[in-house]
């Protein structure tokens, strides 16, 4: 978790001030102190032009202080003209390297990006050779988020100092969901945090999953008709076209807008503004008011930095997640293991409960695995589990889960799903799994499952697997290599 000390340390520092100098000042004491590097500068970008001046430097030669580097030019140019990290692990076979620093040997530029534009570059060297490990890139790429942040901010109050209140609001919600880094609890902070701070009845965030989106947060005032968690078509409504254009649209009066699909019930106007971190593009900040013509040009960019805030305090969540999750995969097939199983199952019934909505449980196992090690050796049954657990993950949805539950057996949590589709879902992968070419194995490889619904087969962790089990079971002892559903509740009640 060090490394979420830094970002947290790192955010909140470049993010306590206004003052352009006193930002600079903050990312490059930052830089030098927490990875230990002596010769660095940053380099903004020059208004209206592709050009880039040093601002501020520590540790540079004497006269290249003046230096200015068009965009393309040098490794310093080509990380703003790629909008990537440039990195030469030795200078002296980069054939773009300019020096600024006698005695340089890697060299390392990592772009400063506000909603995808470049606004500066932080440049890093080092004496020694290939000093920047992989490790230190990507701190340093999550860093410079935070302090790209905070310059936009910085240019943002020098230029528009009237607007001084949303200007402290803005960095009022930066300092908070810097410190969040759960992205459920993000998410509802952020959507709180711009309701109390702007004039706004309701606000949402859409996320992207493949080609939909996700309702993954919202607040306010107005009343909703779909709930958290329902998907939406990527391509449709205001926010399709935000994201097909990457720019903020903004329409009030939704009536008249032939592309509106609407979410609440008291929607007026509305201003979808694209969610872009590092050049990814997450979602959609939808804001929705009750009052037409309630948006205007003059918001925009205030509420365009509000978004960028919120685009990379999510994208440091997601990188968080990921961290996190390396305690739930399976370190043998990759997918995730047991103790996400029983993660994810009461919530996945919790939220079944919740909206009235099906869910499955499906139990799985390689039929006659120990005598497949005792032909074939552990080696091979291993890579039996794991191509198993692709061919699994590659079929299934990406909402549901497959996780190893232990040995050759698999558990599989589908949402949103009723019992036919979830025998469906099972007798697929029995399918697949039963015409698969495994190398090595001179014989076919089967699978026996039992699936379980939610309600139909109970209501509880404990009902829904041992109702699976049960499928499971009667499955092995039907022949194996077959789907079998499991006995209603009632009718087990009635048999116990």
């Amino acid at each position: 978790m060090q490394k979420v000390a830094i970002l947290y340390d790192a955010g909140q520092a470049v993010l306590s001030t206004f003052d352009l100098d006193e930002v600079l000042q903050q990312i490059l004491r930052i830089v030098r102190d927490y990875f230990h590097l002596e010769n660095i500068a940053i380099l903004l970008r020059e208004e209206d032009r592709e050009e880039l001046y040093v601002r501020r430097h520590i540790g540079w030669d004497e006269g290249n202080e003046k230096l200015r580097v068009p965009f393309g030019t040098g490794i310093i140019g080509a990380a703003a003209r790629e909008k990537r990290p440039i990195y030469a692990p030795d200078v002296t076979k980069d054939a773009r390297y300019i020096e600024s620093v006698r005695g340089t040997r890697s060299e390392l530029a990592m772009p400063l990006l506000a909603r995808d534009q470049v606004v500066g570059v932080l440049h890093c060297q080092s004496g020694n050779l290939n000093h920047f490990d992989a490790e230190t890139i990507d701190l340093l790429m999550l860093f410079c988020t935070q302090a790209s942040m905070a310059l936009q901010n910085a240019r943002l109050y020098s230029l528009e100092r009237q607007r001084a209140a949303q200007l402290e609001a803005i960095n009022a919600i930066a300092k908070q969901t810097t410190a969040v880094l759960d992205l459920k609890e993000l998410l509802a902070k952020v959507c709180s945090l711009i309701q109390q701070a702007f004039p706004i009845s309701h606000v949402s965030v859409l996320l992207k999953e493949e080609d939909e989106m996700v309702l993954r947060a919202h607040h306010g005032d107005l009343t909703p008709r779909i709930p958290e968690g329902g998907r939406l078509p990527a391509r449709a409504g205001l926010w399709g076209r935000a994201l097909a254009t990457g720019k903020t649209v903004i329409e009030n009066d939704v009536r008249i807008a032939p592309d509106y699909t609407g979410f609440f019930v008291e929607t007026a106007a509305r201003m979808c503004i694209p969610l872009v971190s590092f050049g990814n593009t997450l979602g959609v900040l939808v804001l929705d008011s009750a009052q037409m013509g309630a948006f205007n040009a003059n918001d925009e960019q205030s509420l365009e930095s509000v978004a960028d805030i919120c685009s990379n305090a999510i994208q440091n969540a997601h990188y968080v997640d990921r961290v996190r999750q390396l305690a739930y995969l399976d370190g043998l097939t990759g997918i995730f293991n047991r103790r996400f199983f029983e993660l994810r199952i009461t919530e996945e019934i919790e939220r079944a409960r919740r909206f009235n909505i099906g869910m499955a449980v499906i139990m799985v196992d390689i039929d006659q695995f120990k005598r497949l090690n005792d032909e074939f050796g552990h080696l091979l049954g291993d890579e039996v589990l794991r191509q198993v657990s692709s061919i699994f993950h590659q079929q299934l949805r990406k909402i549901d889960v497959v996780c190893r539950f232990g040995g050759e057996e698999f558990a599989i949590l589908l949402s949103q799903t009723d019992p036919q589709h979830a025998f469906s879902v099972a007798e697929k992968l029995r399918r697949m799994v039963e015409t698969w070419q495994f190398p090595g194995v001179p014989r076919p490889v089967t699978i026996s499952a039992g699936t379980a619904s939610f309600p139909d087969h109970g209501t509880t962790r404990d009902e829904l697997v041992k109702a699976a089990d049960a499928g499971l079971y009667a499955a092995k002892l039907a022949g194996r290599n077959r789907v079998l559903l499991a006995p209603l509740a009632r009718k087990s009640a009635t048999q116990g």
